[in-house]
């Protein structure tokens, strides 16, 4: 006897089978909108109307922002972020993408397995954490490498601390922290790259350098800016190494430093909410602005 399946029958079985595949996705996707909605949306809109309003609840206008931006320390704040973000992305961008490519090389070898492992340590402390080690570091009196430091001219923890050093310091924090992560996934990525595009490179004659500068890095374009968009997100918020540096200085490094400082200020020391989420409003907008800046320029949505 000779079994057949019917057509109806498997078209059925195919529309059951995507119908579940449906609700499973849309219940994963239901669980994160919950989350956004909780914790971002609605706080976002909460901060968006203490900026547009007073303590009493009356509208304002741009009144808030206006006060702010007066503040005598304000532009100092952002042009401290603008030096850190300047250095912190540019950093990030040129050694996250020759390390990943290092890595990418020495990925066959006991070597490459070493550094994968390595990359994720500095990530596994939290951003507090980090800073308090990164403390103990630069204090020339109980630092490990307090020789280096002696022959980089410091001798104390006040001169390593000293306001012209911050932005660097505070971009080798984070990317002590944060860029192990990035490395691994531009890694990833370049395991992605098309194995025939890679022959036929090396029978071009393509070198290392070649093959990278031409080949590689074009195709980590988007993952680039994605890390760029994020880094420049995290990066506009400055808070913790600051904050701490400055408690740890008894002032030093100022308890202003930063915008999210200023805001933290402003909300907890002035006791000027609104205020405070005037600040944060606009480093939202800046952040989303940069965001579809970046989006727009490098086709990031583009078909490849």
């Amino acid at each position: 006897m000779t079994l057949t399946h019917s057509p109806s029958g498997s078209a059925h079985r195919r529309r059951r089978g995507a119908a579940r595949q449906s609700r499973a996705g849309m219940a994963f996707v239901a669980a994160y909108v919950v989350l956004l909605v909780a914790f971002g949306v609605l706080p976002t809109a909460y901060a968006i109307y203490f900026a547009f309003t007073d303590a009493g609840g009356r509208i304002t206008g741009f009144a808030n922002f206006v006060t702010t931006a007066q503040d005598f320390r304000f532009m100092d704040a952002v042009g401290h972020v603008v030096v850190y973000l300047a250095f912190w992305l540019l950093s990030l961008v040129v050694f996250v993408v020759a390390l990943a490519l290092l890595l990418h090389r020495l990925a066959s070898g006991s070597a490459g397995k070493a550094l994968r492992f390595l990359y994720y340590i500095p990530g596994a402390l939290a951003g507090a954490a980090s800073v308090l080690v990164w403390l103990f570091m630069l204090d020339p009196t109980v630092s490990p490498v307090s020789s280096l430091l002696g022959a980089l001219g410091f001798h104390t923890f006040g001169e390593v601390i000293a306001p012209g050093n911050l932005p660097l310091l505070f971009t080798v924090i984070a990317f002590w922290t944060g860029a192990g992560g990035w490395i691994v996934v531009m890694y990833g990525a370049l395991n992605n790259v098309p194995t025939d595009v890679m022959e036929a490179a090396r029978i071009d004659g393509a070198g290392a350098w070649q093959t990278a500068w031409h080949v590689q890095i074009p195709m980590l374009r988007k993952w680039i800016v994605y890390m760029v968009i994020l880094a420049f997100a995290g990066g506009a918020q400055l808070f913790v190494e600051p904050q701490l540096l400055s408690l740890a200085s008894v002032g030093v490094a100022g308890r202003d430093y930063s915008l999210n400082q200023l805001t933290f200020e402003f909300a907890f020391q002035m006791n000027n909410i609104n205020g405070a989420a005037a600040v944060s409003v606009e480093l939202l907008v800046v952040s989303l602005s940069a965001a579809a800046l970046f989006v727009a320029r490098s086709g990031f949505f583009d078909a490849d």
